[in-house]
């Protein structure tokens, strides 16, 4: 295969990475739909309008600044607007999407979690996206460093690298499948699926990280990784709690 995969759309060559990642959102948004109307659970107009809205403008002014700061000495040497914009990272959409949620709906005073039902949508949208990140090899930021290992491909260039975008396909796929395990036991509170998932996620993450080009910024680690442990310890602690509470029901 020869990297970076490209299509001809309307006469122009598009990477396959941001056709993939268009893809990826519009299939999650129509799964997320298909499954809203299937829930039981209903959410007024304005809930569901500040969420919506809460979530686009966090995810979107997230993926942006942690995606231009996960490289702050180049971004701050050659920075354009041009760069700013095409600088991408779903681990900020995450993290921002998430305060950009929990401002929404203390703003309509909702209290309840509305995360479980996007989980799989989610990661549909997330695994496609992944397959046009692994196609486009090292012409983007989302490559493995150099390897020896038997999961070592060329991406682009002399050096047998990790796709780390299939490792993450992967994990994901697997995440599906025991989220699914979880959701079949009806046994959890609500908000518990995505809890997990944020937390398994972001460490996953922060592990894979240690084997992609980044910039050290405090010790070995980048910008990334340090967003990934500060949504971990939010998250253990959302966890707990959520359990405790749940424990403390069971008991009563």
């Amino acid at each position: 295969m020869d990297f970076p995969v490209t299509f001809q759309v309307f006469g122009k060559t598009i990477l396959a990475h941001p056709l993939f990642e268009t893809l990826g959102m519009f299939m999650g948004m129509r799964y997320y739909y298909y499954l809203k109307r299937k829930s039981s659970e209903k959410l007024s107009f304005n809930t569901s309008a500040a969420v919506l809205i809460g979530a686009t403008a966090g995810a979107l002014i997230g993926s942006k600044l942690i995606g231009n700061l996960e490289n702050p000495y180049t971004f701050l040497e050659n920075f354009s607007f041009k760069r700013i914009w095409s600088n991408n990272t779903i681990v900020g959409g995450l993290a921002f999407g998430l305060i950009g949620v929990e401002l929404a709906k203390k703003s309509v005073g909702h209290k309840e979690s509305t995360g479980d039902l996007i989980v799989f949508p989610l990661i549909l949208a997330m695994i496609i996206g992944r397959i046009g990140c692994f196609l486009t090899g090292i012409y983007e930021e989302t490559y493995g460093i150099p390897t020896d290992s038997i999961f070592g491909m060329h991406l682009g260039d002399q050096y047998l690298r990790h796709p780390v975008a299939l490792y993450e396909i992967v994990f994901l796929i697997m995440m599906w499948i025991y989220l699914r395990l979880i959701q079949k036991k009806n046994k959890y509170p609500q908000g518990f699926i995505f809890q997990i998932f944020m937390l398994c996620y972001f460490t996953f993450r922060f592990f894979l990280d240690f084997i992609k080009p980044h910039a050290y910024i405090v010790g070995n680690l980048g910008t990334i990784q340090l967003v990934c442990i500060c949504v971990i310890i939010y998250y253990i602690y959302k966890i707990k709690n959520t359990l405790n509470y749940t424990l403390k029901t069971i008991k009563s």
